[in-house]
């Protein structure tokens, strides 16, 4: 197996501010990368979804539990969220799909072919270790909030 290259994430980076755009109309910018950073502080929400194929891993989307309410709230068309419940944790696993889905038609566009796993939602503070394996985190930077997407990927050969 090869490291991810940087053409493999922009597709995941292209498709998390569009869809952040589109469904929770924020203006999304992205942030400085950063590699082999393991631990992720506090006690975020993380919406965890494996990738198979042509390339492999994990991709977590990591919010503090504020901004998982914000943009919980935001993809019901405003109605207030105030806990992570049975309807907000739906909303958030469907932003997990939306984005993964969009970045496997990207990545199909290039002839690159992946599979997505269903979203596991985690909460809790974390530590997240892969072996062989960079992570590589890119913030993603709205108002005063931060969305962070975390790639644990490895391309094949």
């Amino acid at each position: 197996m090869a490291g991810i290259r940087v053409e493999q994430i922009n597709p995941f980076l292209i498709s998390a501010k569009q869809v952040l755009q589109q469904v929770c109309q924020i203006d999304i910018r992205i942030g400085q990368v950063a590699k082999n950073e393991l631990f992720i502080d506090g006690e975020p929400l993380f919406i965890m979804l494996g990738v198979t194929g042509e390339i492999t891993g994990q991709v977590l989307i990591v919010m503090d539990h504020d901004v998982a309410l914000d943009i919980a709230s935001r993809m019901m068309m405003g109605m207030p969220v105030t806990e992570i419940n049975d309807m907000a944790i739906s909303a958030l696993s469907e932003l997990g799909n939306m984005i993964m889905g969009n970045a496997a038609t990207i990545l199909s566009n290039s002839n690159t072919l992946i599979d997505i796993t269903p979203p596991t939602l985690i909460t809790g503070n974390t530590r997240i270790t892969a072996q062989d394996t960079t992570m590589v985190k890119v913030p993603l930077l709205y108002q005063n909030n931060e969305i962070r997407l975390c790639f644990l990927l490895k391309a094949a050969k």
